[in-house]
């Protein structure tokens, strides 16, 4: 068949040949990310309830406090497309916020946000170094965060693991960008409003969840979607965590959820992604102490001491409150009394971190045994026997001290 012929056919064929352009807005293969209505399929991590919400077909975030809201399934390899918008504060303020890929469900050890790569969500600010070379922009960078790898298409002006975009095609405070997010087989690349300015290699994870960030300002998300493509086998090495089912306890703006008087309120602060104590309540007004009690249960607690101070210093976290409660003390020596009732054994933990470092507590309350993980070295004592059922989690510092990331994931029986 003659195609000049048939100017239909020509138009066809054209279609069938020609490459899908950044930016391309055809749905073939595509799958809504976001219902426009409510937040179904998505999980808010570590922030306050009205952090995330859905008004006039859009995600929005106030970006107070610092977290995300994460898919409730991993992805591995797909092509996902959405617009954003910021709102900065005052005109000229920075607006920022990021979509995170391939991260784990909760936050990293002292930090708000995940392990993962972020794609920059940034606009109206520019970072120099010393010798006024580049270091951050808010033109489409890609990097990785809190022990995820990559490495950038281009080498970064300060050797971070960090590629920095070829043009500026972003634009401003109050219009709407169009992101286009490539990512197979450890590789991403970024089209900004139609434009591929950025790309990483080897990134690990490269299978995991993806997330939008709240960071300090507000910002918009619409038109989610994404394309999954076939798998290319990751090792488990390679993958996020998988979601336990862990739930936050603390809203990174206020004490919701927690007994707490008027003289302890005085000296716990919320501090952003932080809770800060103060070191200078008395009696009730140095506890923390949850609204529910638990029973089998696993706690995840950050904690650091003020690096300010030199002296020793301790936490006790009481894991089931009562008469025959739960109890464990940390110190910054490293020694550790676990104590129910009368009964009490002496454990170290080595691996404490100095003061000013953050540490991270996993303790597990199953059956007749504790166990208890400060960074990643374990005890487990089968002591429990005679403990109360269930029972209050609660802070008790001895000294100033600074917690972050207080997760709980209740036992089913």
């Amino acid at each position: 068949m003659n195609l000049y012929r048939h100017p239909a056919a020509v138009l066809v064929a054209l279609a069938v040949v020609a490459p899908l352009r950044a930016g391309d807005t055809k749905d073939v293969g595509f799958q809504p990310m976001f219902n426009g209505k409510d937040l179904t399929g998505w999980v808010n991590v570590n922030c306050a309830p009205g952090t995330f919400f859905v008004k006039d077909g859009e995600i929005i975030t106030t970006g107070k406090p610092t977290g995300f809201l994460r898919t409730e399934r991993q992805y591995e390899n797909f092509i996902a497309e959405f617009d954003w918008m910021h709102v900065p504060p005052k005109p000229g303020a920075v607006g920022n916020s990021g979509f995170f890929v391939w991260c784990d469900p909760i936050p990293a050890v002292g930090t708000g946000y995940t392990r993962g790569i972020e794609v920059q969500v940034l606009v109206n600010l520019t970072y120099k170094n010393k010798k006024a070379e580049i270091a951050a922009t808010s033109q489409g960078d890609l990097f990785s965060i809190h022990g995820a790898t990559c490495v950038p298409d281009r080498p970064h002006p300060d050797g971070w693991a960090r590629c920095l975009p070829s043009e500026n095609h972003c634009k401003g405070e109050g219009e709407w960008n169009h992101y286009r997010v490539e990512a197979n087989d450890g590789v991403i690349k970024l089209a900004v409003n139609g434009h591929f300015v950025s790309g990483l290699s080897k990134c690990k994870p490269r299978k995991g969840y993806l997330a939008l960030e709240s960071e300090g300002s507000e910002c918009h998300f619409k038109n989610l979607k994404i394309k999954e493509l076939p798998s290319t086998n990751p090792t488990k090495d390679e993958m996020a965590d998988e979601a336990q089912g862990h739930k936050g306890l603390y809203t990174g703006i206020d004490l919701s959820g927690w007994k707490v008087d008027d003289k302890a309120k005085k000296h716990w602060q919320p501090r952003d992604w932080m809770l800060h104590y103060d070191g200078r309540g008395v009696d009730e007004g140095k506890l923390l102490r949850t609204e529910k009690e638990f029973a089998e249960a696993e706690f995840i607690v950050d904690f650091r001491f003020p690096k300010k101070d030199e002296n020793p210093a301790s936490c006790l976290f009481t894991l089931r409150e009562g008469k025959e409660g739960v109890q464990l003390s940390i110190s910054t020596e490293g020694r550790s009394i676990m104590k129910i009732g009368q009964r009490e054994s002496l454990f170290e933990f080595k691996d404490l971190r100095p003061a000013g470092q953050w540490n991270r507590m996993q303790a597990i309350l199953e059956g007749p045994a504790v166990q208890v993980t400060v960074n990643g070295k374990a005890i487990v004592w089968n002591g429990l026997t005679g403990a109360p059922e269930k029972g209050a989690l609660v802070l008790r510092p001895e000294g100033e001290m600074e917690f972050a990331n207080l997760f709980v994931r209740e036992k089913k029986k």
